[in-house]
């Protein structure tokens, strides 16, 4: 659990710059410049994430069990994972009203992954795993919406079809997700 734990912090520290040192990271920016602050930003991150992962499996081979949820959770997972993926294809598609509505989508999609995660999982670094998320998303978007009202983003035009796009690639990469790379990827079937 330990090498799970120092993947976390250093992947979701290296996200959490934005949120407690906002005035640093502008002045690595400005000495640096924006592509070597993105490849550094981006290599830390991989490494962090690569350790958690890494770890989760090795805590997965001796779980310490804190409770066991009951097996309706694991179809509220399944259910919560709809909006969860639609918002985050949301942040990627341009001139979706889903955006333009919920301003970071991707943070949302974040806290619903994670909560949806704690409520059918009840081992201990499985509770640490998916709590850190959660932490981090709730503070990334508090975070982000302080930003946004100190300087307010220009008006985003909407598009019907770019909305629809955004549902339509939500649903169909949740069913891929679901239906097979969760099994290939995580070693747990969503159905069975």
């Amino acid at each position: 659990m330990t090498i799970m734990i120092f993947g976390l912090l250093i992947f979701l520290g290296s996200h959490s710059v934005r949120i407690f040192a906002e005035n640093w990271r502008q002045q690595q920016i400005a000495k640096h410049g924006e592509t070597t602050w993105k490849v550094a930003y981006s290599a830390v991150s991989i490494v962090g994430l690569a350790i958690a992962i890494y770890g989760f499996g090795q805590m997965r081979l001796d779980p310490i069990y804190i409770w066991y949820p009951p097996m309706g959770m694991r179809h509220a997972v399944a259910l919560l994972m709809v909006p969860a993926f639609i918002m985050l294809v949301a942040a990627y598609i341009p001139h979706n009203a889903i955006k333009a509505k919920l301003g970071h989508p991707m943070m949302l999609a974040v806290k619903i992954w994670a909560f949806a995660h704690l409520l059918a999982n009840g081992r201990l670094g499985e509770i640490i795993f998916f709590a850190a998320f959660l932490i981090w998303a709730i503070l990334a978007f508090k975070s982000a919406k302080k930003r946004g009202r100190l300087t307010p983003p220009a008006p985003v035009s909407t598009n019907k079809m770019a909305t629809i796009a955004t549902v339509l690639v939500g649903l169909v990469a949740y069913v891929v997700f679901a239906f097979y790379l969760h099994a290939v990827l995580i070693g747990v079937p969503v159905f069975s």
